[in-house]
């Protein structure tokens, strides 16, 4: 079992990622993940560090220029004792917005590993919060 202070890190990770994205640091953004990780976005799938590196760089430079995003973990549960699941609810807020948009709103799935004593993700991947063909369509992110 993941102790409190393990879930505690895990959490820390949704902090750190909102960082990453208000500083717009790609590596900071990749560096939360394992060597080998995976994130899996609307339309995107990015495996390995590298990848995600370079595929945050691009939107940092293009569509996510100028916004924030925003989370807010529903639930935590350990499946094993260096092995822990993060759901969250979030969305992109662009500029201006305090709210995320229902068109931006989101679910995502963190699944974190701890190596070397460190907590990362293994996978982060995201879905919209509400039924695409209600609300309209609207690129993902974390």
């Amino acid at each position: 079992m993941t102790t409190d202070a393990g879930k505690a890190a895990v959490a820390a990770l949704t902090q750190k990622l909102l960082a990453a994205w208000a500083y717009n640091d790609a590596d900071a953004f990749a560096d939360l993940f394992v060597e080998d990780g995976t994130m899996i976005l609307a339309g995107v799938f990015c495996s390995g560090r590298d990848e995600i590196r370079e595929h945050v760089a691009k939107e940092f430079e293009g569509r996510w220029k100028g916004t924030q995003v925003t989370g807010t973990p529903i639930s935590i549960r350990s499946l094993g004792p260096d092995v822990t699941l993060l759901l969250s609810n979030g969305g992109i807020l662009e500029a201006g917005e305090t709210e995320v948009s229902e068109d931006s709103a989101i679910r995502a799935s963190w699944l974190a590993v701890r190596r070397d004593g460190e907590w990362r993700l293994a996978a982060y991947q995201n879905s919209p919060r509400h039924d695409a063909s209600a609300t309209g369509s609207a690129a993902r992110a974390a």
